[in-house]
This record gives structure tokens, sequence and C-alpha cells, in this order.
């Protein structure tokens, strides 16, 4: 603000010493306010067409003109830096209250602990020193007196039930401020001022627990709204039913909800829940929706259980809503379920274990989904990818994710039945002919299918992957479809839709191993992105149809980012007909990768093991504890494989048959994927280690020794083949090579390049060195390559250049230097960016 006002200085005391200072009229200020919101920066010739069609203006030297444009221009500059400021001033005092709040909570923590400790203390002191039974049968007494419960059973009337919700409020209050449970910082999720909020996860409570505190710009009705709406916001959400509502004397409402939950694999059955729902306005003016299971314990109305569905048990729970001043609001939300793990294999019981699993995919899922309908109101955002709206593709985006949970857990009562195996337990196929299934509820077949395919067929699987982070599988199955994809089976798919010319205007496009991919849209944070895939000249016809050579998918993809913890990744698509409307029946397709905390024993470290073959559900079972367990990059995840293929009846059998030994040949080009990629991958310091090849270590001394020869210093302070290795690969700049070649592509990075660049090692050879610079870097790499191989080097400015994943990134200057090999000849190109961050 400062360089701003100085500016608006100079230029008036411009405007004063060439020419007389100007009194405008209020007639003249509102012509010069109509001509600035047409034009806020006229040229010269302009300004003079300005002062010829306003007469009120004729009175008015150019000159004298062009400065209250300047002047205009500057206040226009303050308004808007005054007005950021405001707002980053506001969400600073919001966030200091946040973590002032909560460092009050863990301050009575600590204390509670200390009183804990010395009670536990003297009472172990006091059990030493007795001598008779009565004191032991003291001790026994007293604890089971937590174990009785400490109010009568209720019954079903109003009266009871209000008893009820008045306990899961209390109850819920104290977990989401107090000290009810002890709560630890979620790895790799630190507060500040530009995180999502503050993030927790439970210890030592009973089941699994998670915690948010964060800022959103709506009002807390609005917010109540979108939380209770929860299958808005939690793909894992199938269905929620109101069942009764009941009104409060003190203004409040007390729902009975019947909910459902998928199953995230092939090897579970899904959850559902029976709750009671409070909705109220506690003493402080704050906006309090809490729930809990209704149970048996409790004498409250029951539900019968549902086939295909275990019942879990939610602990209270819910959101605590307050305003904040300046507009929007301060919100805690706490997540405590008991998921039942007992239901499922040992290997997958970490999956119902986890809280950082739960705060994943539920708690900071509501946050992040709040955060994005915030900044979609306050922007008005305008029409995005093909003409649609953010809200548009969101919608698109739950219909790609609905789908795939359904084809991963078919259920009976969505028309799902299961074929007979063929022998071999590893591939399962379901059949799907309900009406509802092929037209989507209330399509028209002139939109959606032919008449002909009458069917839907899928088959799913799962299996365990070890020594391979989710993210960086997931980013090659992504870049590199070719690998495990056949192109016969995707023209098969896209027949079901039509096809026709495609345009998608103001996008770039990316091109992965002969696909080209469109972005459509993000969300908040790039958590999640949408976006078209386009196979070129595919060359497939069909009897009544001619199809276009070029085929089209609409993928969603998440979970790419190997910092976050615990996240889950997946890649969903769906062929879809090139005018791509919005009632074109969706049948999706994909992987889902979910990290395992804690391992399982298995014969080798590297292989890629099948899990539908041998799982039994008990007790019992061998768990090791993994070194890498809770890191980033666990080396053990469930992958879940479900592919949906739109078919005539009377071909079942044969489009069994094909679908089945496709998925098998998916899952052989995942285990060798895997096996290819888990080498690059040191077995304890995870995706962190250099490649410690011999090559590596000799490409990094040249590396070195070029630099020190042409720009005359070091570039790492180290000695010695391994560590200059080593340190190279761990330097905070990016460092990347690329080779002598009309097409220069990328041959190696260092840690920080590939996370520039946001590949591997293993597709890092994919890209090539113009693909990652926009059009002013190319102008100036074309000019100033020639510089490189007669001087050896160049120091260029700082500009922006483009991932792999098309995001932007800017950097403060680049060095980029000619690498000579033993020889003296030149073995490569070598850049180095410096200061880089993404946009």
């Amino acid at each position: 603000m400062m360089g701003v006002s100085s500016a608006c200085k100079d230029i008036n005391k411009e405007g004063l010493d060439n020419g007389k200072y100007v009194r405008y009229t209020p007639e003249q200020v509102e012509a010069l306010e109509r001509l600035y919101h047409d034009c806020p920066k006229p040229s010269s010739m302009r300004r003079q067409q300005l002062i010829r069609e306003c007469p009120i203006l004729s009175n008015i030297e150019p000159k004298q003109i062009k400065v209250w444009f300047q002047n205009r221009r500057c206040r226009e500059k303050q308004r808007k830096e005054s007005s950021r400021l405001q707002a980053v001033n506001r969400k600073l005092t919001a966030m200091n209250k946040l973590l002032m709040e909560e460092n009050d909570r863990l301050q009575k923590q600590v204390s509670q602990l200390v009183y804990e400790n010395s009670y536990f203390r003297q009472h172990t002191q006091n059990t030493t020193l007795a001598t008779t039974d009565t004191s032991c049968e003291s001790v026994v007494t007293s604890g089971q007196h937590h174990l009785t419960p400490q109010h009568p059973p209720r019954d079903a009337s109003p009266a009871g039930l209000m008893s009820i919700a008045e306990e899961t409020l209390t109850e819920f209050l104290s977990k989401a401020t107090g000290t009810a449970v002890e709560w630890v910082q979620m790895p790799g999720m630190k507060p500040g001022p530009d995180s999502i909020g503050i993030v927790a996860i439970s210890h030592g409570c009973p089941g699994v627990a998670a915690r948010a505190c964060g800022l959103v710009g709506l009002e807390p009705t609005r917010v109540a709204e979108i939380l209770k709406d929860r299958r808005s916001w939690f793909r894992g959400c199938r269905a929620v039913d109101v069942l009764n509502v009941l009104s409060t004397g003190n203004g409040g409402t007390i729902e009975l909800l019947y909910m459902q939950l998928y199953a995230p694999t092939t090897l579970a059955p899904a959850r559902d829940f029976w709750l009671l729902r409070y909705t109220s306005v506690v003493e402080d003016g704050s906006l309090v929706v809490c729930e809990r299971s209704l149970n048996n314990t409790q004498n409250g109305p029951s539900m019968p259980s549902v086939q295909q569905f275990v019942r879990a048990e939610m602990l209270p729970s819910g959101y605590l809503i307050r305003p904040c001043e300046g507009g929007g609001s301060i919100i805690h939300i706490v997540d405590h379920m008991d998921l039942e793990p007992w239901s499922v294999p040992e290997v997958l019981r970490p999956l119902y274990e986890s809280s950082t699993l739960l705060a994943q995919k539920t708690t900071t899922a509501a946050l992040r989904h709040l955060r994005q309908i915030s900044q979609e109101v306050s922007q008005q955002p305008n029409v995005t990818g093909w003409g649609r709206r953010p809200a548009a593709l969101r919608a698109l985006s739950q219909r790609l994710s609905k789908g795939f949970n359904e084809a991963v857990n078919g259920f009976t009562d969505e028309g799902w039945s299961m074929l007979e195996s063929d022998g071999i337990d590893d591939v399962t196929i379901l059949v799907n002919s309900s009406p509802a299934k092929m037209m989507g509820g209330s399509l028209s077949y002139a939109n959606g299918f032919p008449s002909v395919s009458n069917a839907v067929l899928c088959a799913k699987a799962s299996m365990l992957v070890q020594n391979v982070p989710p993210a960086v599988l997931l980013r090659f199955l992504r870049e590199h479809r070719s690998e495990w994809a056949d192109s016969s089976i995707d023209a098969y798919s896209a027949a079901a839709v039509k096809a026709g010319p495609c345009s998608l205007p103001g996008v770039r496009a990316g091109s992965f191993g002969g696909q080209v991919i469109l972005p459509l849209a993000h969300t908040i944070e790039n958590e999640e992105f949408m976006e078209v895939i386009k196979l070129e000249s595919m060359g497939h016809y069909r009897e009544d149809m001619i199809m276009a050579g070029d085929i089209f998918l609409l993928q969603l993809c998440s979970g790419v980012d190997e910092s976050a913890v615990g996240t889950c990744a997946e890649l969903i698509f769906a062929p879809i007909d090139a005018s791509f409307s919005d009632d074109v029946p969706i049948i999706p397709s994909g992987f889902r990768i979910i990290p395992i905390e804690s391992g399982i024993d298995a014969s080798s470290p590297n292989r890629t093991l099948d899990l539908a073959s041998a799982l039994e559900v008990g007790p019992t079972g061998n768990r090791t504890s993994s070194e890498n367990s809770g890191k980033s990059g666990s080396t053990k995840s469930v992958m879940t494989i479900a592919f949906q293929f739109a078919f005539e009846i009377h071909l079942q059998e044969n489009v069994a048959a094909m679908a089945r030994q496709y998925v098998r040949s998916i899952i052989a080009s995942v285990q060798r994927v895997a096996l290819a990629l888990s080498p690059c991958l040191g077995s304890h310091a995870g995706f962190l280690s250099p490649p410690g090849t011999p090559e590596a270590q000799t490409l990094a001394r040249w590396i070195c020794h070029s630099y020190r020869l042409y720009l005359g210093v070091e570039l790492l302070k180290s000695e010695g083949s391994e560590s200059i290795l080593k340190t190279l690969w761990h330097h905070s700049d990016a460092v990347m090579c690329c080779s002598l070649k009309a097409l220069p592509v990328f041959t190696f990075a260092n840690q920080a390049g590939l996370d520039m660049l946001e590949t591997t090692l293993v597709a890092l050879q994919d890209i090539t060195l113009e693909n990652i610079f926009d059009d002013n870097g190319k102008k100036t790499l074309c000019s100033e390559f020639p510089q490189i191989i007669q001087q050896g080097f160049i120091c260029l400015q700082g500009g922006i250049c483009l991932s792999s994943m098309g995001r932007p990134i800017s950097y403060e200057r680049a060095v980029a230097w000619k690498v000579l090999n033993e020889e003296e000849n030149a073995h490569c190109i070598c850049f180095m960016f410096i200061n880089w961050s993404f946009v």
C-alpha cells in the first residue's frame, strides 16, 4: 500500500507540474467514470476521441485526462489492496482466536493428564500397601462403577428422545471444545493462515475419531444446511433418509435418520447407521448439529438389520458453528465412529481402525466442501470447462463417484446379481439388467444408450500393492494408459454413446502416451480434479453407426499429492458422448488405492498379492508392524478395480468371458508396474531416497564438476561420490537434466525436480523440455539455447513453467549449463530452477 500511495503522489505531482490543477464538475466526473468502466487505460488516440465525443470534456486537455485516468487506476488498486488486507486481517484474527481456544483446550488436557497421573500413582501406592482382600474388592468395585450407565434407559417418547438429545449435545461439546477425547495433531496437517484448518485425530479412545476447526465464508444457517445434506459432500454416503422429525420446546429439532455408507473395497460389507440428530442453538448463540446412534441400551426406537449391511455405531459427533466477526463462520467438526472392524478380513482392519483415514475421507472433506462453495459464492464463478459452471461439474464428479461405488458394492436392491465363477475366484462378475440402471432413472433412448444395449456387466477385483505409494502408482496409471488399457475395449465401451465433433474452447491440452488430457476443473486446494481424456484415432466402427476416430472419457482423479498422509487415491472414468449432454448415462470404471497403516506378513517385500483368494473373516490372524506405518507413502495399499460394460443381454456369456480376462490382464499390468516402480523407492526411506545406481552417482559428479567449470562456484558442499548424489538429490532447488536431441527429453531430476514436474523417475523420460515452458519461456529458450552450447551456460530471468499435470509454476530465476563427461564431451544439459512454487 505504501508503494501504491507513493505512486499516486508522484502522479498527482506530475499533473500539477505539467498543467494547472483542474476541478472537475460532477457531470464531468460521471462521464469519466463511465468511460473508465469501458476502458480503464485508454491510449492517446482514444483520449482525444473521448474529448471529441463528449462535449462536456472539451475544456480539459488530453494530458490532464491522462492524469485523471492514472489517478483513477491508482485509487482502484488502493481499494482492492485495502479490501484484500482487511479480508486477510479478518481471517488472521479468526484463526488467532481458534488457536487461542486450541491452546486453552490443550492446557486443560495437560492439567487433566497431570491430575490423572498423580491419582493413579497414589492409587498404585495404596494398592501396594494394602494387605487385605477388602481393598482389592474396593478396587474392583471402583473399576466397575465406570461400566454402569450413568443414566437409566429412556423410552421412545418425545421426552425420552429429548433426554438422549441433550446428553448427545453435552458429550459432543466436550469432544469439540473440551478434554473428553485426547486429540493429537494429524500428521502432515500443520495449522496456519493458508491451511484448511486445525485437524486432529484421537489417541486412545474407543473407535476412531477425528476433529477439525476452520473458517468458512458462509453464514451459520447455510453451513448447517450444507452439512446436514451429507450426500452432497461425502462421496462414501449412499443414502440418508429422515424417518421422523420432532420439534423441541427450545426451538430445536430432533430427527431420526437411517444412513448407509458404501464399502470402500470389494472385500468388505457396507455399513449402515440408525441415528438421532439434534439441531439447536446454545446459550452463546452458536448453532449445533449433533448426532449419535440409537441402540438397545437406550430403549429408543429400533431399526431392523438390512441385508448386505453391517450396523455400525456413531458415538456423539456433529458440528459447532459460530458466527464470525465480519461475516462467515467458525466451525468445529467432530466425527467419532465404531465401524465394527471384526466384520472384515484381518488385512483390511486397519482401514476401519484408522482415525487418519476417517479424517481424510469425512472430516476434512466436509471442511473442503464448505470452503469450495464459499469460494464459488464470493467469486461468482464464470462458466468453465465445456460450458459448465463449477456446481454442474461437481454434480458430474459426484455421478462418477456414485456410479463407481455402486459397481464396487453391487447391491441387490440396485438390480445386481452375481454370475457363477469360472473356477478362479480372483474376479467377481455381476450383471444388472434393470431399466433404471440402463436409463439413468429418467433418460430417453435418444440421448442415452441404443436400445440394443439393455444390461450392464461389472467385473471387479481387489489386490494388495506393496512398496509403491498410492499417489505414485495412480499417476502412472493416469499418464500411461496404454500400459494397461486395451484400445479395442475402450472403443467397445465408447460405442454405447453417440460420437460426434468435439471442441473444448479455452483449455490447454497435455499429451501422455497416445492420449490427450483436457482439464475441466479443479476443486479447492487441488485435492480433486476432473478432465476429459481424448483417445485419438482409434479407428473402430459399428454396423449401425460410424464411430469417430477419437474416443472421449470423462475422468475424475484424486489423491495424487504424495505429501498427504493416509489419502485414498482414485482414478474413475466413463465414456461420454462428444456432445457431453447432461442427461447421458454415465457407466464409470476405474481404480481405488487405499493405504493400509499396519501391514500383513508377506513372503516377498516387492510382490503384489491377490487378496480375493485366501482371506477369512475372524478375530485371529498374523499382523506385523511396519516401519513406515502412518508415514507418507505407506508401503502397503489395497487396490480395488471395477470395470463396467454395457452389452446386449443375449451376449452375456461372451461379454462376461471378455471382461473377466480383461480385468485379469489389468491385474497383471498393475503387478508389472508395481515391480517396476518399487526399485526406485528405498525400502526404509520411502520415496525420498535417491536412485543409488553407479550411473546416477557418475552423473551427479559430472553435474557438479561442469557447474564449477562454467560458473566458477561450487554447486554443493560435499565430498565423495555417494555424498554428492545424496546432497544433490535433497537439494532444495529443482535440478533436472535433458538430453541433447532435436526434441530434448528429461533423463534425470532430483526430488525437488520430480516434485516440481509432478512426476516420477519412471515417467520422467516422457516429458519434453519445451512442454514445461509457456510461450514466453519457449521463445527465450529458442534464442538462448545456442548460447548454452557455445558459452556453456546461461542465466534465465524468473518466469512461469508448467508441471506434467499442467499446473503453472513460478520461479525466481533459472540456470542452465552444459554437462561434460570424462572425455570433456557434452553429455546433457542441466537446468536448476531456484525458489520455485506452484501458482
